[in-house]
């Protein structure tokens, strides 16, 4: 896990949409922070300083210190919302994160070594099914990502849940059920010469539909 970044706010006392519209014409946009069984704290970052954590990636599975007016609280985003014409953030709401706390977050799937893969360099395609993986996590220990390793996988083959090694303390939320993160789909030159790439890809994504 990487170390985790600052976010600076300041404390704000009005509430309700008429204070919110004021502090966004400031370039403000309001938040909030609770949790943890502690009141809620309402507060305010910086327009710039919000777009840039959100439209960085992954914003809400990091771990951050909202620094507010020289405190610090350990926390992570729960939600955001956009404005629904021009995309810019009008809110945030965050969860503090207390001793021990564990947390339920999508995390990136990375695949490595498909240059291994011999489907792949039969000019297989690989058929993502998953590109997150929500997991249960320490709120100290969330993984950036998950690195699915494609050594080995051939035309026809299924990479699932149960193939990938997870950080320790790290587990899928899904439990009941090996599922499927990605497929070898045939490429067109092959698929006459059998079906079975083409059945797995219609496997997963019937699955991934019904999930």
């Amino acid at each position: 896990m990487a170390e985790a970044k600052v976010l600076k706010a300041q404390a704000r006392d009005g509430v309700g949409k008429g204070a919110a519209r004021e502090l966004r014409r400031q370039g403000l946009v309001p938040a909030v922070i609770y949790g943890d069984k502690k009141a809620p704290v309402t507060v305010s970052l910086a327009y710039k300083d919000a777009h840039k954590f959100i439209y960085a990636g992954g914003f809400l599975s990091h771990v951050l210190e909202l620094d507010v007016d020289g405190t610090k609280h350990t926390v992570i985003p729960r939600d955001y919302q956009l404005d629904p014409v021009k995309d810019f953030p009008i809110h945030v709401d965050f969860l503090r994160v207390g001793k021990g706390t564990r947390l339920t977050v999508q995390v990136h799937v990375n695949f490595i070594n498909e240059e291994a893969s011999p489907g792949l360099k039969r000019g297989g395609t690989l058929n993502v099914v998953r590109h997150t993986v929500e997991v249960s996590a320490p709120a100290d220990a969330i993984p950036e990502e998950i690195t699915v390793d494609m050594t080995g996988f051939d035309i026809g083959d299924s990479v699932h849940i149960s193939a990938v090694t997870l950080p320790k303390n790290v587990t899928p939320t899904i439990t009941d059920r090996d599922f499927t993160i990605a497929t070898i789909v045939a490429p067109s030159a092959l698929k006459s010469a059998g079906d079975d790439g083409a059945e797995e890809s219609e496997d997963a994504a019937g699955e991934a539909e019904a999930e």
